[in-house]
């Protein structure tokens, strides 16, 4: 499944260029010095109405082939849809996972809601992580690799492979593959009544969940507000350090809290594939719009 489109085609446009007429204009005469001021001069006036019927203009000549074009791309990416199916992380995890999903079409964010005990854990993700990718620069890095493995592969040319080496070799690079997954990051809420909230940044990616900051708010709407006084409050306030600088049994002891709480590795197998397939749909629901409005 293609999660990453190029939308824009550049193509050459016509550029309309002055007719020789309009160019050549005769420049006005340099008005003398020495002539009276009392001079008539004759002045022309706008007519104040006209009698000439408006007509509605025609609709764009490119319209029908905008409109084909998109009916191409709807039909392509349910075919695709159709191919692809639920994949098995989301499936396995929408039938067994602790939390409620909360998946809102035509929005970004995704969230997930549980209570684990006396506290709301709530646990927010965007596809804007997946649309944010470069893929010029994933390509970069690519180019890079290989060619370190070319150099580093260049001593060792003589030597001899087995067959079922080479085999196994190309079976695990398949597997290496497959597991890759882009960077997701999740914002992490564990609120408790009376009690404020811990405010937790972290990324996910390749099965690992890796926590970035651990914030704690004594006011619990300061870890959800997204308005621009609650943002300008948080400012103020000494929130906590960076995860990185604290004592390491600390930061061992914190990531096994949020693993109780189901911020394991099943969530983060879960939220890559939820992206690419939600990115999917609002792609898809995207062009259905855009049809519509054309």
């Amino acid at each position: 499944m293609l999660s990453i489109r190029s939308f824009a085609r550049t193509a050459p446009r016509s550029v309309s260029r002055l007719t020789a007429a309009a160019i050549r204009r005769p420049s006005a005469r340099p008005v003398s010095l020495l002539q009276s001021s009392w001079k008539p001069t004759r002045t022309q006036y706008a007519a104040a109405f006209s009698t000439t019927t408006i007509r509605p203009s025609k609709a764009g000549e490119s319209d029908d082939e905008l409109v084909a074009k998109l009916d191409s791309e709807i039909q392509m990416e349910n075919e695709m849809t159709d191919e692809g199916g639920i994949p098995t992380s989301v499936k396995d995890y929408l039938e067994n996972g602790p939390f409620e999903v909360i998946d809102t079409p035509g929005q970004e964010e995704v969230v997930l809601v549980r209570q684990f005990g006396d506290e709301t854990i709530k646990v927010t993700f965007s596809i804007a992580d997946l649309n944010s990718i470069d893929p010029e620069a994933d390509y970069e890095d690519r180019a890079i690799g290989d060619e370190e493995d070319n150099i580093n592969q260049g001593d060792e040319k003589n030597f001899k492979v087995a067959p079922e080496d080479q085999i196994e070799e190309q079976e695990g690079e398949g597997e290496e593959e497959q597991e890759q997954s882009f960077p997701a990051r999740l914002n992490i809420v564990v609120e408790k009544a009376g009690k404020g909230a811990l405010a937790v940044e972290a990324v996910v990616q390749e099965g690992m969940v890796v926590i970035d900051n651990v914030f704690y708010y004594a006011d619990a709407s300061h870890a959800h507000g997204k308005t621009a006084e609650k943002v300008h409050e948080r400012q103020d306030l000494y929130v906590g350090p960076p995860f990185s600088n604290l004592d390491e049994d600390l930061q061992v002891l914190l990531e096994r809290y949020l693993d109780e709480r189901g911020i394991n590795a099943a969530l983060a197998l879960f939220v890559p594939d939820y992206i690419d397939m939600k990115e999917q749909k609002e792609y898809l629901r995207w062009l259905e719009n855009v049809k519509g409005f054309v």
